[in-house]
């Protein structure tokens, strides 16, 4: 649900690893270099980098690195839309891989709560959860804020794209269509097409295939599985038709992707 440790103790970032929380890497001092998916990033004094659920990530390179890494579930910390809007405000944590190392200049707020978190997760007081809960919230507004100062553009997403979203994250091997997606969240094909529109300049379908071209690579990447499959796992019936959709998302062969990228 939620955990919390130090950098200096983050054994299991060792080695390439996937997991269904939200990870946010924070270096108090010295540097970091992360690899996320297929890049890499570097990390000072002062910075966060957040990383979404499901992206491969793990700790290349450290120099005498201090700071914490927090990790929370949807399900903890998405009690209602505001929530939802406010974990994927300014894309902090982006399913379509918009990783980035944000600077916190002289702001040591988020360093404050990360121990503070560390100290509730601990101790366990009366109602800890919620006070977990509120300083989360805290720190994203904080980087949100660094962000923003920092000259980055506002994006404010609709709580029902990102459920959409998280609903396909969720479903790749049922191979659902907009459609069925729509039905489970109560709304209309044309409701999560207009909204895809709105956020991405895509329709929902295309939204869909982007997700599963990059979910398709990290099970090359990271499971080292074969093409037959990873056409399995994302609902492909025929590997072939699996193979001609790769190649026309990323400009490449599965086999080619493979060689390239494999851990």
């Amino acid at each position: 649900m939620i955990d919390i440790k130090t950098l200096e103790k983050a054994i299991d970032l060792q080695k390439p690893r996937r997991i269904r929380k939200y990870v946010l890497v924070w270096c108090s001092s010295g540097s970091v270099t992360i690899v996320v998916d297929e890049n890499e990033f570097k990390l000072t004094a002062n910075s966060v980098i957040t990383i979404t659920s499901g992206q491969i990530h793990y700790l290349k390179k450290t120099k005498v690195a201090r700071g914490f890494v927090l990790e929370f579930t949807y399900d903890f910390f998405c009690k209602d839309d505001k929530d939802i809007e406010l974990i994927f405000h300014n894309s902090l944590f982006c399913h379509f891989a918009m990783n980035e190392v944000i600077s916190l200049g002289k702001v040591n707020l988020v360093g404050l709560e990360l121990k503070e978190i560390e100290k509730e997760l601990l101790e366990k007081p009366y109602q800890y959860l919620i006070s977990v809960h509120s300083r989360i919230e805290l720190i994203l507004v904080a980087i949100n804020r660094s962000k923003i100062n920092q000259g980055g553009e506002i994006w404010k997403p609709d709580a029902l794209f990102l459920k959409f979203l998280e609903s396909v994250t969720a479903n790749f091997k049922n191979n659902l269509t907009v459609r069925q997606i729509a039905a489970q969240l109560g709304t209309t094909e044309s409701k999560l097409n207009d909204l895809s529109k709105l956020h991405t300049g895509r329709t929902a379908q295309m939204v869909m295939h982007g997700l599963t071209a990059s979910e398709a690579k990290r099970l090359f990447m990271y499971e080292k599985l074969s093409v037959k499959e990873v056409a399995y796992e994302l609902g492909f019936n025929d590997p072939f038709y699996f193979s001609n959709f790769f190649k026309r998302h990323t400009n490449q062969s599965p086999k080619t992707y493979r060689e390239k990228y494999s851990i």
